[in-house]
């Protein structure tokens, strides 16, 4: 990304990596001598640096306002790299993840890759190439962390607009709330709307990805531990929900929890406390649940993969999020909206959408939905640094969509005009007789025929 930054002056350049050689790099590895050599190197080159030897500490020693950067080791016990990194993405998804190993592989590299690693780095490591990396990353933060914290939900669809109302009377209750529609529809952004709009907007809202994370490393993390309850928990630990209390606590993706962790959560619906694994204290956490899912929730209890007592708990107030294909008329709004937006974190001025682009945008599906159109803009932004965003500013599938459309259709189309005429010599020519072969009624044959230029 960097080679498509605005240009700086060395001037400008200089302040940024000397600013951020003052935040924090995290180090997490189980090996002390690792820990200490990569400690020392960074260290020496400026850079404040935290060490973590147990992974399973290494969540709650994030600190999205001071790290800028985990190290994290492949294998380590307790819990791997891959899903550690998983879980730090969950929770912070800008921040930078380098992964160090000694076995890399190229399947491991890819899926570190997958997963959001901004790089994979064999043991011995070479020290110059690592800390070119670094200093490439750290270059690059401030771009990432200072893109606007605009939250404001932009819609003007009736059936968004319905939801979100619902949303807004709910947020004055206590009720807990289930948050539907599919991956990217902007559900924790539904749910962030809803804790401003709250009485506990002056507290936390702590959210939790439970797709992300093991299900013991959830468990941990959202009910806390003592010391000695499993390997290496060497010292207590607070869970998300006790840093919650007096907040709103929002678990994504919760049909992907366990039915042990879901038998759990229903107590903490029901009581308002819980406690820490391996502890006997009780703890009381006074939180607002607000739960999302992309998940046929109903097809899940009726397969014994969902406690149905906690959907019922869950879905005091249940609020379904429409697609981005079912709202047509939201598209240009929220791609405007992401215009405006990247053109201040890139340094942009002046860009509008050429009206090819409008109508490629208008004609597309988006199953990715709002991200996936969020996505296309920034990226849009970045390669266009001035006049109107054209095609050739957006990525190959959406420059190609329009003529692989019509290819495909020109093949349907060759096709259908086979099988029916295939049908009407087998039917001696009686057109009722081949809409009879082809299962489906007369009329419908004839309109396909005279569409198809059949006669």
């Amino acid at each position: 990304m960097g080679q498509f930054l605005p240009s700086l002056s060395r001037l400008c350049v200089a302040w940024i990596i000397l600013a951020n050689m003052k935040r924090e790099i995290l180090i997490v590895d189980d090996d002390r001598a690792v820990c200490d050599s990569l400690s020392d190197l960074l260290r020496g080159k400026g850079y404040e640096v935290a060490v973590v030897m147990d992974p399973r500490d290494a969540i709650s020693a994030l600190d999205p306002q001071t790290t800028a950067l985990a190290l994290v080791d492949l294998r380590m016990p307790g819990i791997g790299g891959m899903e550690l990194l998983q879980a730090i993405k969950s929770r912070q998804p800008e921040l930078p993840v380098v992964i160090i190993t000694g076995y890399a592989t190229v399947d491991t590299a890819v899926a570190a890759m997958k997963y959001g690693a901004a790089d994979v780095f064999t043991k011995p490591i070479k020290s110059s190439a690592l800390l070119s990396q670094i200093g490439r990353i750290m270059s690059e933060r401030p771009l990432r962390t200072d893109l606007p914290e605009d939250e404001r939900i932009v819609t003007e669809d009736p059936l968004m607009k319905e939801a979100l109302m619902l949303l807004e009377r709910a947020a004055a209750t206590e009720a807990p709330i289930l948050i539907r529609g599919e991956t990217g529809t902007g559900k924790e952004l539904a749910a962030r709307m809803v804790h401003r709009a709250s009485g506990r907007r002056a507290r936390a809202f702590v959210a939790v990805n439970c797709a992300a994370m093991p299900d013991t490393l959830l468990e941990s993390e959202m009910f806390g531990h003592e010391r000695g309850a499993f390997t290496d928990a060497r010292e207590r630990k607070r869970g998300l929900l006790e840093v919650a209390d007096g907040g709103t606590i929002f678990l994504d993706e919760i049909g992907e929890m366990s039915l042990t962790t879901q038998a759990k959560m229903l107590r903490v619906l029901q009581e308002k406390s819980f406690t820490r694994l391996g502890g006997v204290e009780t703890i009381h956490s006074d939180c607002r649940l607000v739960a999302a899912t992309n998940r046929n929730i109903e097809g899940a209890i009726a397969s014994g993969r969902f406690r149905e007592e906690l959907y019922y708990r869950l879905a005091v107030v249940e609020v379904l999020i429409p697609p981005l294909r079912d709202r047509p008329g939201d598209v240009l709004p929220l791609a405007e909206h992401f215009l405006r937006q990247y053109e201040r974190a890139y340094g942009r001025s002046g860009l509008s959408l050429s009206p090819d682009v409008v109508v490629t945008m208008g004609s597309h599906p988006w199953p990715g939905n709002v991200r996936e159109l969020k996505n296309l803009v920034e990226r849009a932004v970045i390669f266009c640094e001035q006049g109107p965003i054209h095609m050739s500013h957006l990525s190959p599938q959406y420059r190609g969509q329009d003529e692989a459309g019509g290819e495909l259709a020109d093949k349907f189309a060759a096709s259908a005009r086979k099988i029916i005429a295939e049908a009407v010599t087998r039917a001696g020519g009686s057109k009722s007789e081949a809409a009879r072969i082809l299962h489906i009624d007369r009329k419908t044959l004839y309109n396909r025929m005279k569409k198809l230029g059949m006669g």
